[in-house]
C-alpha cells in the first residue's frame, strides 16, 4: 500500500511539472483562461488519487451547500482539501499565505485565479485587503473558502480559531457554511503521501448572517470540532 501512495505521490509531481511548464503561457490570458487550466490539474489529481492512490472520497449532506456565493469555513488538515474543494466548487476564492503565490509556476497560477491571499504579518491592512478582494470575489459569484484556525491542525488536535473567519463574517453579511472531514486520517503530517482509503467530507448546516461575532465563533467551532471529530473516530474504528 504505502508503495501504492508513493507512485501516486510521484505521478501527481510529474503531471503537475508537465502542466505548468506546458501551460505556462496561459498566464498571460485573463483569469477565466488560467482557471480552466487549475480545474483540469484539480480534475487530474482527484483522477490519480483515485485510480493509482486508491483513494476516494464521499461527500455528506450535500444539500446544506448554497448555489452561488457563499462564506465557507473548512477545516485544513491536509492539502487535499485545498485540491478537493476546488474540484467541488469550480472557481472558489479560497484565502491562503501571500507567500505561496512565490512558488514558481504553481504559485503564479494560484495568484492569477483570483486567490485571496494575505500577508499575516500586515494585521489590521491584511484583514482590510482580504475583505476587499472578498468582495470583489463574491461579486463574481465565487465562494469565499477560509480556514478558520489559519493553518494545517492535525487529526485530534486542537488550535484557537483565527480573527480572520469573524472578519469576513460580519463585513459580508452572507451565511457561513462550515465544512467538517478527516482527510488527516489519510495524509502523513508533510502530506505528501497519502494512504488509500474513503475520505469523508461533511457540508453542516449554514451559520445565517447577521449574528453577533460571538456567538458566530461559538456556533462554527463547535459545530466543526463535534462533526470533525466523529468523523475522525469513524475512521479510527
Amino acid at each position: 500500500m504505502r508503495l501504492r501512495s508513493i507512485l501516486c505521490t510521484l505521478v501527481v509531481l510529474v503531471m503537475t511539472f508537465v502542466v505548468c511548464i506546458s501551460m505556462a503561457w496561459v498566464l498571460l490570458l485573463p483569469r477565466w483562461y488560467v482557471v480552466k487550466v487549475a480545474q483540469f490539474w484539480f480534475h487530474a489529481v482527484a483522477w490519480i488519487e483515485k485510480y493509482v492512490g486508491g483513494l476516494s472520497y464521499r461527500i455528506l449532506n450535500p444539500e446544506n451547500m448554497p448555489q452561488g456565493a457563499c462564506l465557507v469555513a473548512s477545516k485544513h488538515q491536509s492539502s487535499w482539501e485545498t485540491f478537493k474543494l476546488h474540484v467541488l466548487f469550480g472557481d472558489p476564492a479560497i484565502v491562503l499565505k501571500w507567500e505561496l503565490q512565490l512558488i514558481p509556476f504553481w504559485g503564479w497560477f494560484m495568484y492569477r485565479a483570483g486567490m485571496i491571499a494575505i500577508n499575516r504579518k500586515g494585521r489590521t491592512r491584511a484583514l482590510s485587503a482580504m475583505i476587499k478582494k472578498a468582495r470583489q470575489a463574491l461579486a463574481q459569484g465565487r465562494k469565499i473558502v477560509i480556514f478558520p484556525q489559519g493553518t494545517r491542525i492535525a487529526p485530534g488536535e486542537k488550535a484557537p480559531y483565527k480573527s480572520g473567519v469573524a472578519a469576513l463574517y460580519g463585513a459580508l453579511d452572507v451565511p457561513i457554511v462550515p465544512v467538517a472531514h478527516n482527510a488527516g486520517c489519510f495524509t502523513t503530517r508533510g502530506g505528501w503521501i497519502k494512504k488509500g482509503g474513503t475520505i469523508t467530507l461533511e457540508f453542516l448546516p449554514p451559520i445565517p448572517a447577521g449574528l453577533k461575532r460571538d456567538e458566530m465563533m461559538r456556533r462554527l467551532e463547535s459545530a466543526l470540532e463535534e462533526a470533525s471529530d466523529s468523523l475522525i473516530v469513524k475512521e479510527a474504528a
